[in-house]
């Protein structure tokens, strides 16, 4: 009897516990303040007026003072070393050349060294290997345009035989460049007073300001001319103008 009434003792308990209710769930949290949080690494401005996004560009124009351009040697031969060492004599003579021409040291760069299998393809027949074909490209800096012509004609007599370019471009941007972002400040504003005053608003100050980029390559290429000599023509490169560029993206409030 005693083990009987136990048992109905612990079923009644389990049995109250099972009929208590559940807790109330906690109260939802208002949404408007998560709403109006900046997100990590996103500048929050407090606006009185309206806000106006305006891309504005800024250009100057400049005559490029540095020429780049790419010269080499590519020789072929019978066997990778044959072609490898012509090669390295052939471009011996070439970096020779551009010194005694008064190129720099830190104007002289390699830009490139290959060796391949040079094959001779025919229809209905399997490749026949020919020899090898070696390249080796420097990629130079001439700092007196007026003379670039002149000095790629003495490669060419040393033995170059591979010439790319030029690319134009100016050895200190950076003047320029501020010039640049300085017209395209100018540009936005007078932008903004534009649809300020069509709604009947000021312009008041700028929320913020981020550069999409700048420089705008002008290459011209090289082209035949007369030069020392009626019977001799040589490569000129004409520098032209090269325009600098900066686009600006400007957040102005309008009260």
């Amino acid at each position: 009897m005693l083990r009987m009434m136990t048992m109905v003792s612990v079923f009644a308990l389990a049995g109250a516990a099972a009929a208590q209710p559940a807790p109330p769930p906690p109260p939802p949290q208002p949404t408007g303040v998560i709403l109006g949080v900046a997100q990590p690494g996103e500048p929050l401005h407090a606006v009185a007026g309206t806000r106006l996004d305006v891309v504005a560009t800024g250009e100057v124009t400049r005559v490029p003072d540095i020429a780049r351009i790419n010269a080499g040697v590519q020789t072929l031969a019978a066997t990778a070393s044959a072609a490898i060492q012509e090669n390295a004599a052939r471009m011996q003579r070439v970096r020779a050349a551009l010194r005694r021409a008064g190129i720099a040291d830190r104007d002289i760069q390699t830009s490139s060294i290959n060796l391949y299998p040079e094959y001779r393809h025919s229809e209905g027949a399997a490749p026949q290997l020919i020899g090898y074909r070696a390249g080796n490209e420097v990629t130079v800096s001439f700092r007196d345009i007026a003379n670039t012509g002149k000095i790629l004609d003495a490669l060419v007599a040393e033995g170059a035989n591979s010439i790319n370019g030029p690319m134009l471009t100016l050895d200190k941007p950076e003047a320029a460049l501020d010039e640049a972002r300085t017209a395209a400040i100018r540009t936005a504003r007078a932008r903004a007073e534009l649809y300020a005053r069509a709604i009947g608003k000021g312009v008041g100050r700028i929320l913020s300001i981020s550069e999409a980029g700048g420089g705008m390559p002008y290459r011209p290429m090289m082209r035949q001319s007369a030069g020392y000599g009626e019977s001799r023509p040589t490569n000129m490169i004409e520098p032209g103008e090269q325009t600098i560029g900066v686009s600006l993206q400007v957040s102005f409030e309008l009260l």
